[in-house]
């Protein structure tokens, strides 16, 4: 049985240890100009209780001219160095005494100094205490939880508000500073509490934030600052339901802004609410969406015809191979290849190029031939390719195969490994679900609904061509 007074014994001891100078043997350099300053500390204790400072200290640091060794610490402040110093001296760290940026600076420096138990602390106390908060800061919080692949709790909060509770996100005061990546992705959500020119107005608040020298009034714009506008917001515009607004509110909020819209989006539209008998009652988002009005465009393959990308773009929009089709997404050729050259070395090769043309890239589509056969293969990545060996999150991956009239559609199943970033494969999906490494290709069902070839076998790779859905 352990004795609790006898521990808070051995953390007073050990917490007056560390205000002792007499025993130390070695300083600490923590923050940057002009906020710098020294700590003095004991190698033995960081040595056991950092993994980051123990592999500072395996270094020969040692002096002979009678001065203490040094450790450098440019990228956490002072006071927050102070808070953890005496965590690891003391082994307690009382929350409750810390702002909550404070906690957030404590994580990150956990992190970077290798304390990886602090990590899920500290963000099941942000998650359980500080809900609120969170929500009026998200841009910060998720911020922090992306920049890092430690902080997996965090992730999977902000996943989980994205998802079930947009609404949060719109009406957090901090709105205007969330990422342009984070607005199209709450944007395409479905669960949103609000009305289509709720919507709207929210992404135009947005878009004037981000460009704070616009006029707030659209009839004072000049063309360039129209173009301004619709540069910041063309990522955006696919996925506003203009068709779901009534025709007042079409005239009254969309009109002015008429010039950051594509000509022929807004011809259409124009069109739909002249002739149309909209009664001017809002349909709710919870509608089945209407994808655009963008007449089809052909694509530039070698591999699918006009009608797989068809099909392809209504899978990418969640309608049903039944839906009648009102876009069709354009297909940017991103990457193509033939693989008439075998072997280990060409192989390697090809896959580093594959890599470089679409990393950083998202809303992908990658589609590869079986050599000497007419089966398709492919797979469509809504984020961004990082190939760093870690996986991509997201619930809005799907892959596919085409053989002959045989067609499968398998969606992901398990979001936390839905993007495979591997080192050594080319664009690769789920935990071997769709898995291409060596000029080789193998599928077999796990983080995905369903298998999509009837064999596990790996088969030679004939041709790859990658697309950017725009």
């Amino acid at each position: 049985m352990i004795d609790d007074k006898l521990l808070l014994k051995l953390t007073q001891n050990l917490l007056e240890i560390l205000n002792d100078d007499e025993y130390c043997d070695i300083t600490v350099e923590v923050g940057n100009d002009p906020v710098v300053k020294i700590f003095r500390a004991h190698m033995v204790i960081l040595n056991y209780r950092s993994s980051y400072l123990r592999r500072i200290l395996s270094t020969n640091i040692k002096k002979n001219d009678g001065t203490l060794p040094n450790i450098k610490l440019p990228n956490i402040l002072p006071d927050t160095f102070q808070i953890i110093l005496r965590y690891i001296y003391g082994g307690r760290l009382s929350l409750e005494e810390y702002d909550i940026s404070d906690i957030i600076k404590i994580l990150i420096a956990s992190n970077e100094l290798g304390l990886q138990e602090l990590i899920p602390y500290l963000e099941s106390f942000l998650i359980e205490n500080k809900k609120r908060w969170m929500e009026q800061n998200f841009d910060l919080i998720y911020q922090t939880s992306f920049e890092n692949d430690s902080f997996l709790e965090l992730q999977k909060y902000c996943i989980n508000l994205i998802s079930k509770e947009p609404n949060k996100i719109f009406n957090s005061p901090r709105f205007t500073s969330v990422p342009k990546k984070l607005l199209v992705t709450i944007i395409k959500n479905d669960n949103h509490q609000m009305s289509e020119i709720q919507v709207w107005e929210h992404v135009i608040k947005w878009g004037l934030a981000q460009n704070p020298e616009l006029p707030s009034d659209p009839t004072s714009f000049s063309k360039d600052d129209f173009n301004t506008l619709k540069s910041t917001l063309q990522q955006c515009i696919p996925f506003i339901r203009f068709r779901n607004l009534t025709s007042k509110e079409f005239l009254k909020k969309v009109k002015p802004y008429k010039k950051i819209l594509p000509k022929e989006l807004y011809n259409n539209l124009l069109e739909y609410f002249l002739d149309n008998n909209n009664d001017d009652t809002p349909i709710k988002r919870s509608e089945p969406r209407t994808v655009g009005e963008i007449k089809s465009k052909n694509i530039d393959s070698n591999i699918i015809t006009n009608q797989h990308a068809g099909l392809i773009s209504k899978w990418i929009d969640k309608l049903e191979t039944t839906d009648k089709l009102t876009i069709s997404n354009e297909f940017k050729l991103l990457y193509r290849d033939s693989h008439t050259e075998f072997g280990y070395f060409s192989s390697i090769l090809r896959e580093v190029k594959c890599q470089k043309a679409c990393k950083n890239q998202f809303r992908t589509v990658t589609i590869y031939k079986i050599r000497d056969s007419n089966e398709i293969l492919g797979g469509y990545n809504p984020i961004e390719w990082k190939f760093d060996g870690n996986y991509g999150i997201t619930n809005d991956s799907f892959i596919f195969s085409f053989k002959n009239s045989d067609i499968i559609l398998s969606r992901v199943r398990n979001e936390n490994n839905a993007i495979c970033n591997g080192f050594t494969e080319g664009p690769s999906f789920g935990n071997g679900d769709l898995l291409a490494t060596n000029g080789l290709i193998q599928c077999h069902k796990e983080s995905y609904e369903k298998p999509i070839r009837n064999t596990d076998g790996w088969d030679a790779i004939g041709k790859i061509e990658i697309f950017q859905v725009v």
